[in-house]
């Protein structure tokens, strides 16, 4: 286990935010014939550094083991899609993208994004670390490079000649344990002129609803609008529009380009979320250790209402099989116990077993065929979506429980 300190400002880290205990990686899906075998499990135990209030992990397993060969794919989620759709939409008007534009994207996934650029003559490039995933891009039509991002990677294609008029990295900037080094890389791939646009999930989202089951071992950082400013000015470059997503619980999107880029000038949004975390309290580290008792009042919640459910002989179901939802089945010790089984759509992930509580992940249509009294969603984030999907389930009179932000049962 690597222990250090800050990953942004090497102070040492000493202050507790939220520990969730031993945990598995939350990705790691398992096969029947790894059922019987060790099973690795990792501290999840979340600081906040007292110097820079970035909340964070330590760095207790290597990108290499997380995301080499990853189950998650984003086309599977009929709502990211639409996401995906919207913003392609919205900054090739923007930014006036054409066939003589670069749009380069960071841990580009299946290609599901880049689709939509390369669908309108627009030229792409991913860059995506697992091997397994990146395949399916290329099936696309999709150039993609099969590596981590850092500043290496950065200068290796800037000396090629390539570098970006748009560069994304969508829910990616979480998942680098080297922070400095990936934003490095980025002002050198970054044309002179050119747009950074990242997401992420937003702290005050997390803190304010209570999503701690999106932390996982994926996730080594945690950003408020406060501290991201702060580490991309550390790197020249400057955030200079922000947006408010909905998706993942609540998101940033925010704008980067060169600090010494005059061609863009800085948005009222900014001036306004800064005082919004400024009010909430995100400049002073008292504010982030009120977070854990929260935690503990929604995990009693829902053991309460498990245990309650099957002493009166009801059937409880899954779906998805997320990564947030195995940080929330593994702190709140839920097994097949108290959940039969779970679906998921996704065929890679189908025919495994959730990491830690070994449910088994089947197809959804198990859900037809067993008729659980309850369906436990643990994408809670695309609820709407899951309780459209599986609207029939009222047919026997089934119901929807959602975990997060509390307990809430849907008909």
């Amino acid at each position: 286990m690597k222990k250090s300190g800050c990953r942004f400002c090497d102070t040492p880290l000493e202050v507790t935010f939220l520990d969730l205990g031993m945990s598995p990686l939350a990705n790691s899906n398992l096969t029947e014939s790894q059922l019987n075998a060790v099973e690795m499990f990792l501290p999840l135990h979340v600081y906040v550094c007292k110097t820079c209030l970035l909340v964070q992990l330590e760095e207790c397993s290597s990108p290499d083991v997380i995301f080499s060969d990853y189950d998650y794919f984003s086309s599977f989620s009929d709502s990211w899609l639409r996401h995906a759709q919207q913003y392609s939409e919205h900054v090739i008007e923007r930014f006036s993208l054409n066939a003589s534009s670069q749009v380069i994207e960071i841990a580009s996934n299946d290609g599901y994004l880049l689709k939509n650029f390369y669908a309108r003559g627009i030229p792409v490039l991913g860059i995506e670390p697992a091997r397994n995933v990146a395949e399916f891009a290329r099936e696309k039509s999709i150039p993609t490079i099969v590596e981590f991002f850092g500043e290496k990677l950065a200068c290796d294609l800037t000396s090629k000649g390539t570098q970006a008029d748009l560069l994304i990295g969508n829910n990616v900037l979480a998942h680098v344990p080297a922070l400095n080094d990936f934003v490095r890389g980025l002002k050198v791939l970054l044309k002179p002129n050119g747009v950074i646009t990242m997401e992420f999930p937003h702290l005050m989202r997390l803190m304010a609803d209570t999503q701690f089951d999106t932390i996982y071992h994926e996730h080594f950082s945690y950003f408020s609008f406060y501290t991201v400013q702060k580490i991309f000015a550390k790197h020249g470059l400057k955030v200079f529009d922000v947006e408010e997503l909905s998706t993942h619980g609540g998101s940033l999107r925010i704008y980067c380009c060169h600090e010494e880029d005059s061609t863009k000038s800085i948005q009222g949004h900014v001036a306004e979320l800064q005082h919004r975390e400024e009010q909430e309290g995100f400049g002073k580290l008292e504010h982030y250790l009120s977070f854990s008792g929260r935690v503990i009042y929604v995990k009693r919640q829902l053991l309460l209402f498990l245990i309650s459910t099957k002493e009166a002989g009801k059937t409880i179901a899954g779906y998805g099989a997320p990564a947030k939802g195995n940080t929330l089945l593994n702190y709140c010790g839920v097994r097949t116990d108290f959940l039969d089984f779970t679906v998921d759509r996704s065929p890679h992930k189908q025919g495994k077993f959730l990491p830690g509580t070994h449910i088994p992940i089947l197809s959804p249509d198990a859900i037809k065929l067993h008729k659980p009294d309850y369906l436990l969603i643990l994408p809670w984030n695309i609820k709407d979506e899951v309780m459209e999907q599986m609207a029939y389930i009222r047919e026997w009179g089934g119901k929807f429980v959602v975990p997060i932000p509390q307990l809430e049962v849907l008909s």
